[in-house]
Order: C-alpha cells, then sequence, then structure tokens
C-alpha cells in the first residue's frame, strides 16, 4: 500500500491546474474577505450525496454540515461534543446565513441501520445511539405504513427523520429567533438518487414535491 493516498494527491494537482491559480481573482477576493456564504446545508457522510457537487456551488456558496444521515440534535445541556451544533451555531450566529436546508436522500445508510435496529440500541455502537435521535420517525413509519415494502418503509423513514430535525433546529434560540424575524429559513430538501430529483418539504401539503 502506498504511503500516501495517490488518488487524492492526483485529484489536488488537477485542481491545482484546473481551477486553482494564485492569479484567480475570485479565490484571493474569498480568501481576503473571509466566508460569506447565505447557504448552510446539514448533509449526509455519504459518499455519493456532496452537496457542493449537486448544487453545482463555487467555493465559498455553501457552508456544509455532514454527518450519519444528515441529523440535528435538539438543543440539550452543554456537556459532551457537539460537532453539528456548533456547527449550526458558528453559521446562523457568526455567518448570518440565510436559509438552512437539511438535505437527506435515498438509500441512506443510516437510517438502514435504524429500520433494522427496531428501536433496540447496541451499547457498544456509536452509530445506533446517534440515530436514536431520530426513532420517532421509524416508530411512525412503523405505525402508518405496516402493510408497505421494506423500500417504501425505508424512504418514508428518510424524508419523516428530514422532518424531526427540522423540528430540532427550532429548539435552538438562535435559530428560532431569526426564523420570527423572518431573517433565516428553514428547509426540508430529499435527493432522490436514482430518479435523479430533487424532492422539497411543503408544509402546506405535509408532502415532498419535486423542485
Amino acid at each position: 500500500m502506498s504511503l500516501w493516498p495517490q488518488p487524492l494527491i492526483e485529484g489536488f494537482l488537477r485542481f491545482r491546474q484546473q481551477r486553482f491559480s494564485v492569479d484567480d481573482v475570485n479565490y484571493l477576493r474569498l480568501f481576503a474577505e473571509g466566508q460569506k456564504p447565505k447557504f448552510l446545508i446539514v448533509g449526509c457522510c455519504d459518499s455519493r450525496v456532496d452537496p457542493a457537487l449537486i448544487f453545482d456551488c463555487a467555493p465559498g456558496e455553501l457552508f456544509v454540515v455532514r454527518n450519519v444521515a444528515n441529523i440535528v440534535p435538539p438543543a440539550g445541556d452543554r456537556t459532551g461534543h457537539h460537532g453539528t451544533t456548533s456547527a449550526l451555531e458558528y453559521g446562523v450566529c457568526n455567518l448570518g446565513v440565510e436559509h438552512i436546508v437539511i438535505l437527506g436522500h435515498a438509500h441512506c445508510g443510516g437510517i438502514q441501520t435504524l429500520m433494522h435496529s427496531n428501536g433496540e440500541s447496541n451499547p457498544d455502537s456509536f452509530i445506533d445511539d446517534w440515530m436514536c435521535l431520530v426513532d420517532s420517525a421509524r416508530v411512525s413509519v412503523e405505525q402508518d405504513l405496516a402493510h408497505a415494502s421494506p423500500e417504501q418503509r425505508q424512504q418514508a423513514c428518510e424524508q419523516r427523520a428530514i422532518l424531526v430535525s427540522l423540528q430540532n433546529l427550532e429548539t435552538f434560540p438562535w435559530i428560532a429567533e431569526r426564523v420570527a424575524a423572518k431573517k433565516l429559513a428553514l428547509h426540508g430538501w430529499y435527493f432522490d438518487i436514482p430518479q435523479g430529483q430533487l424532492l422539497g418539504y411543503n408544509a402546506k401539503t405535509q408532502g415532498f414535491e419535486a423542485l
């Protein structure tokens, strides 16, 4: 095995040649003025779901937080480690983003683990403990779609988990205050990978619709 992952090094060289230059005005401005993104994306770690690629955005346009299953925990006590919530705080309070998008997707491994767990957490698994944050989505799917196919239940759980995270966002006062003042908008989006579609949650119809 090579000491360094060569594909990454080769990719960086292509980046230097094709997209980055010390004479590039946009890059110089970006680093001189600092980042000023308007959009904060809470996305999944899944390697197939890169927000910058999906939305065709340039550096500086998105502030991206990624974790397993694009989950936002509710506001809680200050003990423990808070990678996702600290990133949310920085994006909202320091950068002043105008939109937060919870970006879920089809065939999410985290949601699949949640569905297979039946609500029983393995104390030795960090993933199980994390996925319990959206177990209410699994419970509602099992109640409402008991006779649906496994694929239908999985998709429903992926989408309902997005709604749990949307609700959790407003448990943070510095988010709720900005939403009430119409300085910040919250969105629940779902990337249907097999269909190549982007769906958005419509609160009026209480469903996900093609954007």
